[in-house]
């Protein structure tokens, strides 16, 4: 393994503490070390692999993200956040939970990844695999309810496939990354018809 992915051990030591303490985006990358990009936004992408009902969690990770993987393509050896960014936290009760309910799945995939079919992550397929994982973390930055878990999985395979030079995790990735593209249509082009009815019903029943 390259990066070494023990995913479960680090999310339970980073997530460690007080359930009403808020674990802030730079505490969390303080606590990661000299990982590489790709395993920091993993594990700052896994909580919204998991249903948490945390407000704007994927604004919360995705915005970093997205000034991560910026500084990934260009080249920086460690990474850095603009303190308002990295003062921006969750409650640790919140993901303490979420990671009581992922446990069996992580375990799962930490089993399962290595390398193979690495054709996959190689030359221009990997440029290009890269390109995508970065278009799909913008996805997942921007502000678009219900539309957080789809590029969250493709996003987390994406990364768990370059770190460990697993192709099977790179079609995983571009799978969901089909998925999240359709989903998203299907929510830009459905929700304001949804929100112009919920308000026409609204004011139907104030009148």
């Amino acid at each position: 393994m390259k990066d070494n992915f023990p995913l479960l051990e680090t999310l339970e030591r980073l997530f460690a503490g007080p359930r009403e303490s808020l674990l802030t985006i730079k505490a969390f990358l303080d606590g990661l070390g000299d990982r590489s990009y790709f395993f920091i936004i993993a594990a700052l992408n896994f909580p919204n692999c998991i249903p948490t009902g945390i407000p704007m969690l994927s604004s919360v990770t995705g915005i970093p993200m997205v000034l991560l993987a910026i500084q990934h393509f260009l080249g920086r050896p460690s990474p850095s956040l603009p303190e308002f960014v990295g003062r921006r936290g969750v409650p640790r009760g919140s993901l303490q939970q979420m990671l009581i309910r992922a446990r069996p799945h992580i375990e799962r995939l930490e089993r399962a990844v290595h390398a193979r079919n690495e054709w996959w992550v190689q030359g221009t397929m990997r440029k290009v695999t890269e390109v995508i994982w970065f278009l799909v973390i913008v996805v997942l930055a921007l502000p678009i309810p219900f539309d957080n878990l789809f590029p969250a999985w493709a996003i987390f395979f994406f990364c768990v496939a370059m770190i460990e030079d697993d192709g099977i995790m790179a079609m995983l990735g571009w799978v969901l990354t089909a998925v999240t593209a359709v989903w998203t249509v299907f929510l830009l082009a459905v929700g304001p018809y949804v929100v112009i009815t919920l308000i026409k019903s609204v004011l139907s029943r104030v009148a």
